[in-house]
């Protein structure tokens, strides 16, 4: 990834943090973002102690004009945006025991307004920056597509965020898709399944290897990873 630019939201934890960490240790300039500058701030710090490039910010992507700052800023990097993890997630209660019928109308809100708009408004003001191969991914999971008890509207949100990604494939020149890497160890998710450094890995080989057409409007997955790489 030898100067590239790559924006991750949501970066100071989880998979955007080792997303970040991962572009980095791999030749590419990471812009990162997240609510909490202090914790962002640290995670920039240990990337750049290790020699890698990073530029922090902080940024709510529920804030249009935080986004448009924090993509001008990546564009002046080296002139371009070349790809975009649009991450930043919110899950308000405990994973799988927030059904719907009893999600508050503000948990609804704040799941469609971080998880879905924040995408959207992600992907819009990266549109101008856009290098000619740039690609656009937006991690997701199968409650957005399979009813699943429990996951209320953080489920709703991440097939709102996937109906995103597949519209901006639709009309833009770039691959705009999503990854699916199952279930993920993560203060979002819960406890168990997989590391989020290997998810990372994972989201590497949809940047740089996965072919485009397979990418643009789609969902891959785990499985879709492992068959590519093994």
């Amino acid at each position: 990834m030898d100067d590239t630019t790559v924006v991750v939201t949501g970066a100071s934890r989880g998979i955007g943090e080792q997303v970040a960490r991962a572009v980095s240790a791999a030749g590419g300039h990471a812009v990162i973002c997240a609510r909490q500058k202090a914790v962002l701030e640290a995670v920039a710090d240990d990337i750049a102690s290790d020699g890698g490039a990073v530029t922090a910010m902080r940024a709510d992507v529920r804030d249009e004009f935080d986004v448009e700052r924090l993509l001008e800023t990546a564009a002046r990097v080296n002139g371009r945006v070349d790809a975009v993890v649009a991450n930043a997630a919110v899950y308000h209660g405990e994973a799988g025991e927030t059904p719907l019928s009893g999600e508050s109308y503000a948990a609804f809100d704040d799941h469609l307004r971080t998880n879905a708009r924040g995408v959207f408004a992600t992907i819009r003001e990266a549109v101008p920056y856009l290098a000619p191969d740039a690609r656009i991914v937006v991690p997701t999971g199968a409650v957005g597509r399979q009813g699943m008890p429990g996951y209320g509207s953080y489920a709703v949100s991440k097939a709102a965020a996937e109906a995103v990604a597949r519209g901006f494939a639709a009309d833009l020149d770039v691959p705009v898709g999503a990854v699916d890497p199952g279930k993920v160890g993560t203060d979002l998710s819960g406890s168990g399944g997989r590391d989020p450094a290997d998810v990372a890995e994972m989201v590497l080989w949809v940047l740089t290897d996965a072919p485009a057409d397979d990418l643009d409007g789609a969902v891959l997955d785990w499985g879709d990873y492992r068959r590519a790489t093994r």
